[in-house]
């Protein structure tokens, strides 16, 4: 008589994982999942809207929201009544983040990138039309661009978003510099979508961007992309500080920096090396 132990099924697999059908799949997740996913792509959006959008009753989108803001996954903003992506939704994204090995393989590099420039080194990745900070390694001088993880900033004014810009595909530009709000934050910043495709070409031409004072009076960023193994420009590193410290002087040499450092993490997440 054969005693050996039954085979056991790996954890995590019932008998029936590969089965997609409808009995194996609970609508009420999948529609606040629809919600959030609408939610992601607005930005911004008010209950209305949320509801159109996803083609949901009101009522049940606003339970949808109202659970979700218990977590923290979204959040409401009592000035103007519009709902937008929460906090805890950035640190449920990041173990993506981190399986992707973008942060992780990024610390190395910017590191690196904060003791040789003496600036502080940040990391970010294109959301929507804005950037999203999630890494940085703060300089130990004590004025400093200061940047928490989660920290949205748009791409026409921000040193890693025109660097993005400069390297996404000529149609996904093209759509961007076409339908974007180029919004004015201070008088340096560039709200002409002819101006800026110049200064996207400047940028492709000389490897790295300059954020000159166009997010932040006193501040400037120096910036270049990050590529994946397909050769998409996915991320971006930069190195911000006052302008007393990043001069016009020394942008070129700071953008060499940059973009080695650069080049080093996307030799490290497996791009095919650029001409």
């Amino acid at each position: 008589m054969d005693e050996s132990p039954p085979t056991r099924r790996p954890r995590g697999r019932p008998r029936a994982f590969s089965d997609k059908t409808e009995q194996n799949t609970i609508q009420s997740l999948d529609r606040a999942m629809g919600v959030l996913e609408g939610l992601a792509e607005a930005g911004t959006a008010t209950l209305t809207e949320l509801a159109t959008g996803t083609g949901q009753s009101p009522a049940t989108v606003y339970r949808v929201l109202v659970t979700l803001e218990a977590r923290g996954i979204v959040e409401l903003r009592a000035e103007d009544q519009t709902w937008a992506v929460g906090p805890r939704a950035f640190l449920i994204g990041s173990s993506f983040l981190r399986r992707a090995s973008v942060v992780e393989r990024a610390r190395v590099p910017m590191r690196h990138l904060r003791d040789e420039t003496g600036e502080t080194a940040n990391l970010g990745v294109p959301r929507g039309d804005e950037v999203m900070f999630v890494s940085q390694v703060e300089t130990h001088a004590s004025l400093r661009a200061f940047f928490p993880p989660g920290t949205l900033s748009p791409l026409h004014a921000s040193g890693i978003g025109k660097a993005l810009l400069a390297w996404f595909d000529a149609p996904r530009r093209a759509a961007y510099l076409a339908g974007a709000e180029l919004t004015r934050f201070t008088g340096h910043t560039i709200t002409s979508p002819d101006a800026l495709a110049e200064d996207l070409e400047r940028i492709r031409v000389r490897g790295y961007a300059l954020d000159d004072e166009e997010k932040a009076e006193g501040m400037r960023c120096v910036a270049a992309p990050v590529f994946d193994a397909t050769g998409e420009a996915v991320a971006g590193l930069s190195v911000s500080g006052p302008v007393s410290r990043v001069t016009p002087d020394n942008a070129g040499r700071l953008g060499a920096q940059v973009a080695r450092a650069a080049a080093e993490l996307s030799a490290a997440l497996g791009a095919p090396a650029r001409g």
